[in-house]
């Protein structure tokens, strides 16, 4: 029987793992993990710790690894990035997240092997130009992010379809525009946490939460809105991916419906039995001209590439995290 490997990079992370962990559901496919994972104190690990994983790779022995069992890799999923919108550092930004995809990218192409891919619904910029996610040269020209993150998830998501435009691109090639995504194994992102991880502390201890003032007249206090998807989701729709070969081009991926941060900060409350305490703070200065006041995945696209199952909706996705997760002396999935 022949070995097949699903290579997931930055497969100890947030989404990563959760997708780790859907993936080793099937015993027929070795779960191959490159990550790196730091600090043993932080708790990293733990996100693939209930998981048989068929191999642990350093990102520095990445393409050596790849390159001695390039034909047993059935898929490379790169979730690999740097995610913090805040970071100062353009050039790591780009060489992570540009740079590193790129070369995988080729390497796919070289090898012909699928690749699948995290991209950003921080492509979008401001959504003055609206959320459909075309990924025609023209359209995706016209695309002005906010920050050097979301400029260098579009550098890729460009390079990624001119590529294929010129018949150089891997079998199956899928960027994935993630919008704000929540659920388990999230703790080690700390700043960059999901509001739900983020205020849980706060609900189970009977606080009050804070949440950003609005800066402007049409918006209320927490009325700010994001397309908040279950990472479950998430998981489920890159298990999809894995067994539709046929599918290709970057898609959004979302839950297709924008709520408020009040409406999550609401549903943690609801979930933990207790009354709602919300206060509302001002906005650091520095991300208040960047900052997006709503985001909502048009998500035709993917439902007419063949994905048929149903988004998970916040209050329901809320109340899971909460019960089986957050609330427990074991958060991680």
């Amino acid at each position: 029987m022949n070995r097949r490997i699903a290579f997931v990079t930055g497969g100890a992370g947030f989404i990563g793992s959760n997708i780790v962990a859907k993936l080793a559901e099937d015993r027929s496919l070795d779960v191959v993990v490159c990550d790196r994972l730091r600090e043993a104190e932080l708790g990293k690990w733990r996100n693939i710790a209930k998981h048989p994983i068929g191999d642990f790779v350093a990102p520095d022995a990445m393409f050596e690894w790849l390159e001695k069992r390039w034909r047993e890799v059935e898929v490379v999923i790169h979730m690999a990035a740097i995610s913090s919108t805040t970071e100062p550092d353009a050039d790591k930004i780009v060489q992570q997240n540009f740079g590193l995809s790129r070369d995988l990218f080729r390497w796919c192409a070289d090898h012909q092997r699928r690749f699948i891919y995290a991209s950003s619904a921080a492509t979008y910029g401001d959504g003055a130009q609206g959320f459909a996610d075309d990924d025609s040269y023209d359209a995706l020209m016209k695309l002005r992010p906010l920050n050097t993150y979301g400029w260098s998830k579009a550098l890729f998501d460009l390079f990624a379809a001119r590529q294929a435009a010129r018949d150089y691109a891997p079998p199956q090639w899928v960027g994935l525009k993630f919008f704000n995504v929540y659920g388990p194994n999230e703790e080690h992102k700390h700043s960059m946490k999901s509001v739900a991880s983020q205020i849980w502390p706060h609900v189970r201890d009977g606080q009050s939460v804070q949440l950003f003032k609005s800066y402007r007249d049409d918006v209320p206090d927490g009325g700010q809105k994001r397309d908040f998807v279950y990472v479950r989701d998430v998981a489920e729709v890159v298990e999809w991916l894995v067994a539709s070969p046929q599918v290709n081009g970057i898609y959004n991926l979302g839950s297709g419906q924008a709520r408020t941060f009040e409406d999550m900060a609401r549903a943690v409350f609801e979930a933990a039995g207790k009354n709602a305490q919300i206060d509302y703070t001002p906005m650091p200065p520095a991300i208040r001209d960047k900052y997006q006041y709503f985001t909502e995945a048009q998500m035709g696209r993917l439902r007419e590439a063949g994905y048929a199952k149903p988004f998970t909706p916040l209050e329901e996705g809320i109340s899971d995290y909460v019960t089986r997760f957050l609330s427990q002396p074991d958060p991680y999935r």
